[in-house]
């Protein structure tokens, strides 16, 4: 089994970790929350420097707590798209420099992937076909997954990414960065039902809906405009639009996800990214999938939100392909996961 040494800084997370196959030797993840809730949202510039300043202490750690040398990694990986392209350089920078100076094989990691490969980590016999709702503060998609590198889009968003909804609704009630635990903590003491909001549904030009595209632009200015008309009345019962809004999302999700599965013939769902620790969203896709004999897989909350172990683990499954990714390839900001293919040249 190989033994990966991945870093991850497709944004304002500096995380290094060494995995063995699917089983996570140490994991370091250094937030910058608190650098980047000043501004209400994540500046690159500011994500950029800060990976610079963190990313050697960081490979120290993860190395010493997994009681590994060099010559006991097979090779390295980082997260190489999509995401800040700043950011994307130091950790990539960091991956090429390392496997030129102990000569291990690089591996460049699909950001995505590594989001799908997450449910791996607690569910190591895990087997595709199966449907992965991805929801983060950047992504909304549903993707079918067939094997590793057979990958095809389902469904996505038009607009707001669902961690994205959560992060301005939160800042039109004033509670601060990032959005989503705070108003899934808030919503642990509000009415659910308090407020009828809307899903945000697509149209199809032939007519209907289309069955797995999501919308939250809509229902965050139904949030702006009840707040608004709230203002007019006195008190602005916080707890209760939270409870609404996150019910309203989780539905949406759950509504969509559960179709898509039925009409793929899966009886297995994963979710991956921060919203996948929203505890609305979880409790009720199970509750949901049950009745359809559908099983959900959540990641553990530590991988949930962006980490290296994700990535190791899906570089370790490319690396026990015979894959391995050029000391020239480039970071992209965007790159569809229908093109992780371009990742990679086969070794064997």
């Amino acid at each position: 089994m190989a033994t990966i040494l991945a870093i991850e800084t497709s944004c304002d997370e500096t995380a290094v970790a060494i995995v063995k196959k699917r089983q996570v030797l140490s994991s370091i993840v250094a937030s910058q929350v608190d650098l980047h809730s000043l501004y209400g949202g994540v500046v690159p510039e500011l994500a950029s420097r800060q990976h610079l300043e963190t990313i050697n202490p960081c490979i120290d750690r993860a190395l010493a707590e997994a009681a590994v040398t060099w010559e006991d990694l097979d090779a390295i990986a980082a997260t190489c798209a999509p995401g800040l392209v700043g950011a994307l350089l130091v950790g990539v920078s960091a991956a090429k420099t390392l496997a030129i100076v102990y000569d291990k094989p690089f591996l460049g990691v699909h950001h995505l992937e590594g989001h799908i490969y997450a449910s791996y980590l607690s569910q190591p016999d895990l087997q595709p076909p199966f449907i992965c709702l991805l929801v983060s503060g950047g992504h909304t998609s549903m993707i079918y997954v067939r094997d590793c590198f057979q990958y095809q889009m389902l469904g996505t968003t038009r607009d707001d990414a669902a961690g994205e909804a959560f992060d301005k609704v939160a800042r039109l009630l004033n509670l601060g960065y990032p959005g989503g635990p705070i108003i899934d903590k808030l919503a642990q003491s509000g009415n659910p039902n308090a407020f009828k909001l809307p899903e945000g549904r697509i149209s199809l030009p032939e007519g209907g809906y289309h069955p797995y595209d999501s919308s939250f632009s809509g229902l965050k200015t139904a949030v702006l405009r009840l707040i608004q008309k709230l203002q007019t009345q006195g008190d602005i019962p916080v707890a209760d639009i939270a409870a609404s809004f996150q019910a309203t999302v989780a539905k949406a999700l759950t509504k969509r996800t559960i179709q898509c599965a039925l009409d793929s013939g899966v009886n297995v769902i994963t979710v991956g990214g921060g919203v996948a620790a929203n505890s609305g969203l979880r409790q009720h896709l199970v509750n949901v999938a049950k009745s359809h004999n559908i099983q959900v897989y959540f990641p553990p909350l530590k991988f949930c939100t962006d980490n290296a172990a994700m990535t190791g683990c899906a570089a370790s499954e490319h690396y026990d392909r015979g894959e391995e990714s050029s000391l020239g390839l480039e970071v992209r900001s965007r790159m569809d996961i229908t093109q992780v293919k371009q990742l990679y040249s086969n070794q064997s």
